[in-house]
């Protein structure tokens, strides 16, 4: 089990593995998602990223059309809602149930194609 991720270290691993701890973060976890308030102007998590990194740009790049357009319409919706220094009205809050991690696929798989491209830029070839 790993601990450290392209995202980061993470517990999620350890926590989903024992049901017991799972059932006493969970509703920890969900108050804190609720109290940072990123769905109240209708974020999802994976728009939080920061864009500056190389891995999250080539992820971004292959999000489909649809998850594109997606996300540039969450991010519109959410700089005006800051500009009027507002939330956005309940029924357009993200629920928690649509809060999916939409990017981190993506990015799992940049990190491992840099690391195998690593690997391949490292090899020695010898003569025999």
């Amino acid at each position: 089990m790993s601990f450290t991720g392209p995202l980061g270290l993470s517990l999620a691993p350890a926590i989903r593995s024992s049901k017991t701890l799972y059932r006493w973060v969970k509703p920890v976890a969900d108050w804190y998602a609720d109290l940072s308030g990123y769905r109240k102007v209708g974020y999802k998590y994976d728009d939080l990223l920061p864009e500056e990194r190389d891995d999250v740009q080539r992820a971004l790049k292959r999000l489909t059309p649809r998850e594109q357009y997606d996300r540039a319409y969450r991010m519109k919706r959410a700089s005006q809602a800051s500009v009027l220094h507002s939330n956005l009205p309940k029924e357009l809050w993200t629920p928690a149930s649509e809060d999916v991690r939409f990017l981190k696929p993506h990015i799992e798989d940049v990190v491992k194609e840099n690391q195998e491209r690593a690997a391949w830029d490292n090899i020695e070839v010898t003569r025999k």
